[in-house]
């Protein structure tokens, strides 16, 4: 899942949801990072929702869904399109307006900047300047995310125009994901009450150390 989803599903607390943040910018077992249990926390989430999102049937229905020509790129384009119909449907899965909750997310986020490697500083301030949370919902937006990540590619790549793939399928992906969605709440919601009730994140479920 991409930023929108794991924010929401994991930002129990500002010290969570920067966890759940950092788990595209951190490396190594869990309870080795250098940084606060909350935090860590957030992070072993971060990386059980990933695991559960990549294996799952309707994730990988999606997947196929994206042509031969961007198959490769299938993981990153499915996640972002998500993140896409998530803040389309947004009050389906929570009652907090996402106006209300991307600011408040961003200041949490913004707050603890000393625990950030510079990339992810880096992210979070354009994430914040431009609301990159908020404008997932409007397809132009989506557009320039693509074609963004496209660029951090170091060689040309197919990737550019990629939201062509949900254009030409929409209501296919919608479909995946108004089916997918509450299954995964269930399961963060799951994986967060174990993560409150654990002595310590050795007593959890191992995540991807390499994630």
């Amino acid at each position: 899942m991409n930023f929108l989803a794991h924010l929401l599903l994991g930002s129990a607390s500002a010290e969570q949801a920067l966890g759940s943040m950092l788990g595209d910018f951190v490396k190594g077992p869990v309870h080795q990072l250098d940084l606060p249990e909350a935090v860590r926390g957030g992070v072993w989430l971060h990386r059980r929702i990933d695991s559960y999102t990549d294996a799952h049937p309707l994730v990988l229905q999606s997947k196929a869904r994206i042509s031969l020509e961007r198959r490769r790129f299938a993981g990153i384009l499915v996640d972002m399109f998500y993140d896409h119909l998530l803040a389309r449907h947004w009050a389906s899965f929570t009652d907090r307006p996402l106006d209300d909750f991307s600011r408040d997310v961003y200041c949490q986020l913004r707050a603890q900047r000393a625990l950030m490697p510079e990339r992810a500083w880096t992210v979070v301030s354009y994430m914040s300047e431009q609301d990159w949370l908020g404008s997932y919902a409007e397809l132009k937006h989506l557009h320039r995310a693509v074609d963004n990540m496209a660029r951090r590619f170091r060689r040309e790549t197919a990737m550019p125009g990629g939201v062509a793939e949900l254009e030409a399928a929409y209501h296919g992906f919608e479909s995946d994901f108004l089916a997918f969605m509450p299954e995964l709440q269930r399961f963060a919601e799951a994986q967060a009450a174990a993560l409150t009730s654990a002595d310590s994140l050795l007593d959890l479920p191992p995540s991807n150390p390499s994630a």
